[in-house]
């Protein structure tokens, strides 16, 4: 939902440097980082690991280590120390792909909000 709302008329007003801008778009990160954390952490907890810390095998505290990799693959594409298995590949991939596209959709909308 709040991402679909960046595309919707008159939804970011004002300056274009403001408070409200920089507290909507962390509001659209963090919602993506707690949703893909959240599929990442029930993936494990029904049985069907999907990711893996690199340096002990199993993730002794999975619901830190699928936070962790969903703020890491949206923010930077992961560091390399934890590893996305089978079906959490594509995830991984889907929810890096929003990472790169959420800043230029939001500069897009305040330019276009700007114009008017």
């Amino acid at each position: 939902m709040s991402i679909r709302t960046l595309f919707v008329p008159n939804t970011i007003k004002g300056k274009l440097v403001s408070v409200d801008n920089f507290f909507y778009l962390g509001t659209c990160y963090l919602t993506v980082i707690i949703g893909f954390g959240l599929i990442y952490l029930l993936f494990s907890l029904v049985g069907t690991p999907v990711v893996m810390e690199a340096n002990d095998g199993h993730g002794k505290n999975l619901f830190e280590t699928s936070f962790y990799f969903s703020a890491m693959m949206l923010f930077s594409v992961g560091n390399g120390d934890v590893i996305p298995l089978g079906i959490g590949r594509f995830i991984a991939v889907t929810e890096a792909l929003i990472g790169y596209t959420l800043p230029a959709a939001f500069v897009a909308r305040v330019m276009i909000n700007r114009e008017k």
